[in-house]
């Protein structure tokens, strides 16, 4: 059942009811329509109340019918919210809970709007790159004033009900312990015979010397807008509020709502939201899998890493314990998470009342024995596997039956990882990822015996901790850093050729990324890519790489760490500064051996880092190692920088064309350094189809 209906004395109730927060989808506009209309034909009835079931009264468009024909079908929400406006009885929006997008868009259509204190309003659709498209920039102003109804529109963020007590958007907010379907019946039978019917669409916008305001407004929002079209046609469409009569401004509303849909930046940003909801699915581990309690946690290792692990438990309300070797160590990772919070407090963004809890979660020790009882223990050491397994043969020995042992390694076999125990079942990997308690992705590697139970828990947790959580299959570098090795190839092959790190960074932030590949090395600490590239020089010598990153390490230039890398840093200053010495020792590489340095051009790097993620990810799809290429899409927006409005590696070569991207790689397959341009077999199936990846 898709919408209620109920008569109450005089009043009928018209229930939205579309789990679970009672989307306007095809179904529930055709449920509504009708309930509306039988009200209408019942000469008992004198007034109507929409309401919403369960934890919602409406979060707008359906999004299982989003991109399908069934979003536009009739009755559209327009038609939805045409029934409530021209209903000839009053119709009474009781809202609660949640009310955003369309469900906002159809209180507005009603003649009178009550609330529950605490309902989260909004029209939040600038966030898939849209505008609100059934009345919301027209309706908006015309409740709310000019001004905050455009800075609602143009953020897209919630604004509790009680804080618009007292506008014209409600008639009514009532107690918090009113029962808010008494409530709206009551108010409904006060208002029945008030005629006429008031319509938002009757009021004016009484703004003085709005042309000022709304210039200062494009001004300020297209400098915060960057590459994203929709906040200022969010702008241009609330001034027509103004500037227009209400049925010019719907007119004009719909036309650039349907300009927007068509963008790629729309686009993009709609795939990433549908990306981040399907990447917690598995096909064969069920929603309804059961967790084990995660109620105390331990991580081992108080490093940068193991610091902000702990930090995400503590501020999901879990106690962490951190387990060094040495009790220096011990106290500079205690005091760095204490720095931390103190930082966010001088901000402002947290009190000292939560200060002092938050650092009550964490403690420290120096015993294995101290953390036998934790639910969960997350192991971040270096990254050598000799480390690894002496903390994992230790962790086996101490730990309670049941605890999840999890590993950070970036790149580490996680099923060898698991044979250091004997309950490889627990063993599950949670790469997090620099600075970890800022960074959004969490991996999560399932290893060939991890326990269905531990990837349940695992992707629960994810959500806990406010990642997003994306299973990754074992092998060198999983998902993210196994495609991040070509990239890096490729940038280091750049430079033997002719380009220097600051050209190459440039070309890269110029297409979006939040930093180039040079200055991600720095961040994240050269050392450690040296780490890897020795082990894989001995386990894969078949693979070529640059050296230039190998003399860059053995100048002692490991990164901002050192406050020196590709770049010079000064202290307490992160902006990264070209260095002579630098540039000097990579042009005497190229000759060293026997290249002829080139000019090369922006689009052939942009082209060559991309499109090197790209291929990698093909092969990475089709061995299975990522269920889907929207997860491989998610791992690149929320770990590495890719440009949002992108996309993410796969979507964007979706949009340049398969066949466009194949004949790019088998272009640079012809150059310096070709082998590593092996088309993927995926790639070239897809390509030769006319398919996409996310298809």
């Amino acid at each position: 059942m898709t919408a209620e209906y109920q008569v109450h004395g005089v009043v009928a109730v018209v229930t939205l009811n579309n789990p679970p927060v009672n989307g306007l989808g095809l179904a529930t506009r055709t449920a509504a329509v009708k309930a509306i209309q039988q009200a209408l034909a019942d000469d008992a009835v004198k007034a109507i109340v929409i309401t919403g079931a369960g934890k919602a009264f409406s979060g707008g468009a359906d999004i299982k019918e989003f991109n399908s024909p069934k979003a536009l079908a009739e009755p559209s929400l327009h038609t939805l919210i045409a029934t409530a406006e021209g209903s000839t009885k009053p119709v009474v929006a009781a809202i609660h809970t949640v009310c955003m997008g369309g469900g906002l868009e159809l209180s507005l259509g009603c003649h009178y709007r009550v609330a529950m204190p605490g309902a989260q309003i909004a029209l939040p659709e600038v966030k898939l790159g849209l505008l609100p498209g059934a009345g919301g920039t027209q309706r908006l102003p015309r409740v709310l004033g000019l001004e905050m109804a455009l800075n609602m529109i143009v953020s897209g963020t919630p604004v509790a009900s009680e804080k618009l007590a007292g506008t014209a958007l409600f008639d009514e907010v009532f107690a918090a312990d009113a029962d808010l379907l008494a409530s709206a019946i009551a108010f409904a039978e006060k208002i029945a015979d008030v005629r006429p019917l008031p319509k938002v669409r009757e009021r004016k916008v009484d703004y003085p010397n709005h042309e000022a305001f709304l210039q200062f407004s494009r001004n300020t929002v297209k400098a915060m807008a960057g590459p994203f079209p929709a906040p200022l046609e969010c702008v241009e469409t609330v001034a027509a509020s103004v500037t227009m009569k209400f049925d010019d401004g719907m007119k004009f509303e719909r036309e650039r709502f349907m300009h927007l849909i068509g963008t790629t930046e729309s686009k993009a940003l709609r795939h990433a939201f549908f990306a981040e909801r399907v990447a917690s699915k598995v096909p064969d581990v069920p929603a309804d899998t059961p967790t084990r309690a995660i109620k105390q946690a331990a991580v081992v290792g108080a490093g940068m890493m193991g610091g902000g692990i702990a930090m995400n438990f503590v501020n999901a309300g879990i106690p962490v314990k951190l387990l060094e070797t040495r009790q220096e160590a011990l106290d500079k990772g205690l005091a760095t998470i204490r720095k931390n919070y103190e930082n966010t407090m001088k901000k402002g963004k947290l009190t000292q009342e939560k200060f002092d809890q938050r650092m009550a979660l964490v403690s420290g020790t120096l015993a294995y024995e101290d953390i036998a009882g934790a639910d969960i223990v997350v192991e971040a050491v270096f990254e050598e596997m000799g480390v690894k397994e002496a903390v994992f043969r230790r962790l086996d020995e101490v730990m309670k039956p049941g605890a999840i042992l999890a590993t950070n390694t970036s790149t580490l076999d996680v099923d060898r990882i698991a044979g250091f125990t004997t309950r490889p079942q627990d063993v599950v990997g949670t790469h997090f990822f620099s600075p970890a308690n800022v960074m959004k992705l969490l991996e999560i590697v399932r290893g060939a015996q991890t326990g269905k139970d531990v990837l349940a828990t695992a992707l629960a947790l994810s959500k806990k901790l406010k990642k997003t959580g994306v299973v990754s299959g074992v092998c060198d570098g999983f998902i993210g850093n196994r495609m991040i090795e070509q990239y890096s190839r490729q940038a280091g092959f750049l430079l033997e050729e002719g380009a220097l790190p600051e050209q190459v960074d440039k070309a890269a932030e110029k297409f979006g990324w939040a930093m180039g590949p040079f200055r991600m090395a720095d961040l994240a600490g050269n050392d450690i890519g040296w780490a890897i590239r020795k082990r894989r020089y001995v386990e894969r010598p078949e693979i070529s790489y640059s050296k230039t990153a190998d003399l860059l390490c053995e100048m002692g230039r490991y990164g901002q760490k050192t406050g020196a890398g590709w770049y010079d840093y000064k202290p307490g200053d992160r902006k990264a500064y070209p260095n002579a010495e630098v540039d000097a020792m990579i042009v005497a590489h190229s000759a060293a051996l026997g290249i002829t340095r080139r000019k090369i051009g922006d689009q052939e790097i942009v082209e060559r880092l991309v499109y090197a993620l790209v291929n990698e990810a093909a092969n990475i799809l089709d061995e299975g190692i990522a269920l889907r290429a929207s997860d491989i899409d998610m791992v690149y927006l929320t770990g590495y920088g890719f440009p949002l409005f992108r996309g993410g590696p796969m979507f964007y070569a979706d949009t340049v064309g398969l066949p466009n991207v194949l004949a790019a790689i088998n272009k640079y397959a012809r150059g310096h350094h070709g082998e590593a341009w092996k088309p993927a077999p995926l790639l070239v199936r897809l390509a030769d189809e006319g398919k996409a990846f996310n298809g």
